[in-house]
């Protein structure tokens, strides 16, 4: 009876595990289904947000490009072709990669067309203008801009917002569509002014941006989610393996799908729980062995996924390359800060350092991103180990860094906090064997003394960084109330800066270059002036970013061409230097703009001597050399501005012949006291003689360095040793006389 008792029990026990293995392998299955669903809604979740971000951020440029006076009154124009070739067509496709470009009235009437910069005689919508409606009538009702509306008014049959100043807001819209059979974003913005409101006299028109979803952005959806061999077809993919979402355009109907290799974390989980079944088998062999066995491997197994899941939150709240804190948790611990000194006085202040690394673009572009990707690594190394171990360290992204610290003091605090980030910068960094120099700027505030909110507290110092980048970069500078007017100051600079170029407001002044020997003027170089009527002398370092950054360059870079074609054309025999932009030489139709610009002042090209800077033949070097040789060919001589201070490379000193190169005034103001400056000097000259070109010295201020770089072998030489810039009628004046100008000694 004992016997069969305890056979019972051991078939009792034996079913019991069976049935537990059985529930138990059934569980594991469900959990890396539900797992592996997961993860694929989220990659769906995750390219999704990709495609509605890219399809919003080209309706924001075409909204911010086209909220001009001169986009509305100039599109409609018989001469409006040049305008828009430079200012929409050109614009949208060297920076936005637009495909098409469509000007449309308010209920979709096709007006003009452009396939890329090319304007296209035969302006038809087909299947975009219903959608191109559809979107027009929701932009009225959604807006892609944060603008809170004030007021609405009545614009011939349409309720349109205008915002306290009563200017209208631009609206715009982005969707998917299928175009040429192709996948394509979508987007429309409306054409409304930006300060004479008087030219709206009906519903705005609209420019329509189409830009095909081609293996850029494919390759952007790889690059930036992590997902690998990523694909767009036209039908879904139905191997097991992948991943895919479908793209809708503004009805609802599918145009074409996104496909990816997924990564299901299903199988890894079934791999770490195999070992298990093996526990099962050894634990129907001895129950207490076997018993043991398992409890062992599952608490094994609950560590791991403890582990596993401290990983992921560290992940989620840590940046990967630096491995400093991310943007959320910087905020996170910046609330709880924030919220203990306002509750505590006593505490003290919270201080924001906002640290970011000079010309890091530079350093990317002409070293590489490894290199940069390094030098961010040690700026983060070298701050954490040598800033008090106090402080919070984050990494927003980028070169960006921030930093938390509670301390008194206010400004005195803030000043010190500065002065400790900038000597941290103060030793290069050693990277791949070589020393790399480099500075950052920092912007601080802090609270609750100047904001008891934690956004406002980090938007206030990253004011304080611009300002400082402003200044001249290498420094910090506090947030200070009047801070908050620079940003409309900049705003206001970049629309009267439009002004001045479309009302011939600026000027050009001329600095002398001299023979190295006699002092005999040899030239002038042309300079760049803004007198402003009210706000006076706007000097180069001030207006030259905002029109890089708003895509002014190649218009303000025309103007200095043709005014100095047509103010030296009649000057005696002189050699006029001009600088030319990277954006210039970049730009497509770059040659054929200068030849009309010769026909139209008449000016001869072998009077001319072009300047660049080192760092436009490192991009796209191909290209800048074909452009410099058709230039040469025209009769332009060509000179390496700079020279000395890039990252310089004997190759494109082969590629091209210059006539002349310039040394940067940094090697010539430490000439005096320097040995090693002098001997880079005199390296450069022999350099430049080898290569049968003709060598200047920029920032001679002193007879002693006007003698050693003449003793160093420059040629001619420029500073104000000799003169400083002048008018044009001061400069004629010099050349009037047949006697050439000498060295003042007053």
């Amino acid at each position: 009876m004992g016997t069969t008792s305890a056979r019972w029990i051991i078939a009792g026990t034996f079913l019991a595990l069976l049935a537990l293995t059985a529930a138990l392998v059934a569980a594991f299955r469900n959990s890396t289904s539900i797992a592996d669903e997961y993860a694929r809604t989220e990659e769906r979740r995750l390219v999704e947000r990709f495609v509605e971000r890219n399809g919003r951020q080209i309706a924001e440029s075409g909204m911010l490009q086209v909220r001009w006076d001169d986009a509305v009154t100039k599109l409609n124009r018989p001469d409006f072709e040049p305008w828009a070739r430079n200012f929409l067509a050109g614009y949208f496709w060297g920076s936005h990669r637009i495909d098409h470009l469509y000007h449309v009235r308010f209920d979709g009437t096709p007006v003009h067309c452009w396939k890329g910069v090319k304007l296209e005689s035969n302006c038809q919508l087909g299947a975009l203008q219903p959608q191109i409606r559809a979107l027009v009538k929701r932009s009225v009702k959604e807006s892609l801009s944060e603008a809170k509306t004030l007021q609405w008014h009545n614009q011939g049959g349409v309720k349109w917002p205008y915002d306290s100043k009563g200017l209208p807001i631009p609206r715009g819209l982005a969707a998917l569509t299928k175009h040429e059979g192709r996948s394509a974003f979508l987007a429309v913005a409306s054409i409304v002014p930006d300060v004479e409101t008087g030219l709206l006299k009906g519903p705005p028109d609209y420019i329509v941006l189409v830009r095909h979803f081609d293996e850029r952005v494919v390759a952007d959806i790889s690059g930036s989610l992590m997902l690998s061999d990523v694909r767009l077809d036209a039908q879904p993919d139905l191997d097991a393996g992948r991943n895919a979402l479908a793209l809708k355009d503004v009805g609802g109907a599918e145009i074409g799908y996104i496909s990816w290799q997924a990564k299901p974390p299903g199988p890894a989980i079934l791999r770490r729980t195999a070992p298990l079944l093996a526990v099962y088998i050894l634990f129907f062999v001895g129950v207490v062995a076997g018993g043991a066995i398992i409890v062992r491997r599952m608490r094994r197994t609950t560590s791991e996924l403890r582990a596993s899941e401290a990983q992921a939150q560290h992940n989620a709240m840590h940046d990967a390359m630096s491995g400093l804190p991310n943007r959320a948790h910087f905020m996170q611990r910046l609330r709880q800060e924030l919220s203990a000194c306002v509750e505590q006085r006593q505490l003290g202040d919270v201080f924001v350092a906002y640290i970011d690394i000079d010309r890091f673009k530079v350093v990317n572009d002409t070293l590489g991103h490894h290199v940069g990707d390094e030098l961010v690594r040690q700026v983060a190394l070298r701050l954490r180990k040598s800033l008090p171990p106090g402080d919070f360290l984050s990494r927003f992204g980028g070169d960006e860094f921030v930093l938390l610290r509670r301390s008194t003091g206010g400004k005195v605090a803030a000043d010190m906090l500065g002065r400790q980030i900038m000597a941290l910068m103060n030793e290069p960094f050693v990277i791949s064997g070589s020393n790399l120099d480099v500075t950052c700027s920092c912007g601080i505030s802090w609270g609750p003394e100047q904001s008891e909110d934690p956004g406002e507290l980090l938007r206030r110092s990253d004011i304080a960084l611009y300002r400082a980048k402003q200044r001249g970069r290498m420094r910090f500078r506090r947030f200070t109330r009047d801070m908050d007017a620079s940003v409309k100051l900049r705003r206001e600079m970049e629309m009267e800066l439009r002004r001045a170029i479309a009302r011939d407001e600026l000027a050009l002044a001329y600095q002398p270059i001299v023979d190295a020997v006699d002092g005999k003027v040899q030239g002038f170089e042309a300079l760049l002036r803004w007198p402003h009527p009210e706000r006076g002398l706007i000097r180069p370092n001030l207006f030259v970013p905002v029109a890089e950054q708003s895509g002014m360059m190649v218009p303000l870079g025309a103007w200095v061409l043709r005014r100095a074609f047509t103010e030296c054309r009649d000057w005696p025999d002189c050699d006029i230097s001009v600088n030319l932009s990277p954006l210039q030489i970049m730009a497509s139709d770059f040659l054929p703009m200068i030849d009309a610009m010769v026909r139209e002042t008449g000016a001869d090209p072998s009077r001319y001597i072009l300047e660049v800077t080192e760092g436009v033949m490192l991009d796209r070097s191909d290209h800048v050399v074909e452009v410099l040789k058709g230039l040469n060919y025209r009769g332009f001589r060509i000179a390496l501005d700079d020279f000395g201070i890039g990252y310089s490379s004997l190759s494109y000193l082969r590629s091209f012949q210059f006539d002349r190169i310039k040394i940067d005034r940094s090697f010539v103001q430490n000439i005096e006291a320097d040995l090693d400056a002098h001997s880079i000097l005199r390296a450069i000259v022999s350099l430049g003689h080898t290569l049968r070109m003709k060598v200047v010295a920029e920032g001679v201020e002193t007879p002693v360095q006007r003698a050693l770089v003449q003793a160093a072998g420059c040629q001619m030489i420029q500073g104000h040793l000799f003169w400083k810039a002048m008018p044009p009628e001061e400069a004629l004046a010099l050349l009037e006389p047949k006697e050439a100008k000498v060295l003042r000694t007053a």
